[in-house]
C-alpha cells in the first residue's frame, strides 16, 4: 500500500537540512531503486524552486510499504528527523486515483 510522509521543518533548519541532505537522498534513491517510491520533494519556503536562504517549510514522501508501521519506522529513521530538521512528521495510508 502506498503511504505519506510528510514533515515539517523546524524553524532556521536550513544548515542541518543541507548537510543531512545525502543520507537522506540516499534512503529515497534506495526506495526509488526498488521501485517503490512514487514521488519526493521539499517545500520551498517562498514562490520559486530555489529557494536560497529562505529555505524549505518541509517535504512530501509517497511511496509503497508493507504496513503502516513500516512507513513510520521508515519515517522515524530520516535522517532529517536525526538532525532535527523535521518537527513533526505525519505518516498516513495514501489512496493514488490518478
Amino acid at each position: 500500500m502506498l503511504y505519506m510522509i510528510q514533515g515539517e521543518d523546524a524553524p532556521d533548519s536550513l544548515d542541518a537540512r543541507l548537510a543531512a541532505r545525502p543520507e537522506h537522498v540516499t534512503r529515497l534513491q534506495a526506495l526509488r531503486d526498488d521501485g517503490r517510491l512514487v514521488l519526493a520533494g521539499p517545500f520551498p519556503a517562498i514562490d520559486s524552486d530555489e529557494p536560497g536562504p529562505a529555505g524549505f517549510t518541509g517535504s512530501l514522501i509517497v511511496a509503497e510499504f508493507p504496513s503502516l508501521e513500516a512507513a513510520r519506522e521508515w519515517a522515524d529513521a530520516d535522517p532529517y528527523v536525526a538532525a532535527g530538521v523535521y518537527t513533526v512528521v505525519d505518516v498516513r495510508p495514501f489512496k493514488k486515483v490518478f
